[in-house]
């Protein structure tokens, strides 16, 4: 019996469209695909809903113009493909914890938010430091 980890695509196919997708990005549009900057932009345009006036001042905001461009839509369109390909697939399982986690970090939230922040905090420098 198929388990939920069983269901999933094919990590080498998954991996060589991906590496099709990065050509046809590159030849159509001249730019690789980033996930970073859709991040900012997304912070930006919440930092406009809220406080339009603050969002107007800041240096970063305008760099990073809040708007929604096809980088933004690249990130939007990972989440409804994973959604989609997990629910096809059979595999979506809405879980607060996953168990991996949960047996690394114990049962505590702290640990694992800890983990996740010091993460998340590694994971966007390096995104930022390679202009991405």
């Amino acid at each position: 019996m198929k388990t939920a980890e069983d269901k999933g695509w094919n990590p080498y196919l998954a991996g060589a469209l991906a590496g099709l997708l990065l050509i046809l990005s590159v030849w159509v549009t001249g730019k690789y695909f980033s996930a970073s900057n859709a991040f900012v932009r997304t912070a930006g345009i919440m930092e406009k809903i809220v406080g339009p006036e603050r969002a107007a001042g800041m240096d970063y905001f305008t760099k990073y113009l809040p708007k929604i461009d096809w980088e933004w839509m690249f990130v939007a369109g990972i989440f409804l493909g994973s959604f989609l390909s997990a629910t096809t697939s059979g595999s979506f399982l809405l879980k607060a914890v996953p168990d991996m986690w949960q047996r690394r970090f114990g049962p505590g939230r702290v640990r694992r938010d800890i983990a996740a922040f010091f993460g998340g905090m590694v994971v966007m420098f390096g995104a930022r430091l390679a202009g991405g």
